[in-house]
């Protein structure tokens, strides 16, 4: 998985991606970090993206090959 951190107007986004498949990307989560402390993705966005991925997989697999 890919991070793209982008700082616009004061505040901080990220999307996260994967280029683990070969014939296609599946961008997981897009966010707005919302936290003034550290640099740390908060949990619940991790555990997020963990689901989305498993499902991505589980669609490539389907759908790609």
């Amino acid at each position: 998985m890919l991070e793209i951190i982008e700082n616009f107007d004061g505040d901080t986004y990220r999307a996260v991606y994967t280029v683990k498949f070969q014939k296609v990307v599946y961008v997981l989560h897009c966010f707005q970090k919302k936290s003034k402390h550290g640099i740390k993705t908060p949990q619940h966005d991790i555990d997020l993206i963990k689901q989305r991925l498993k499902i991505a997989e589980e669609d490539y697999k389907a759908n790609y090959q």
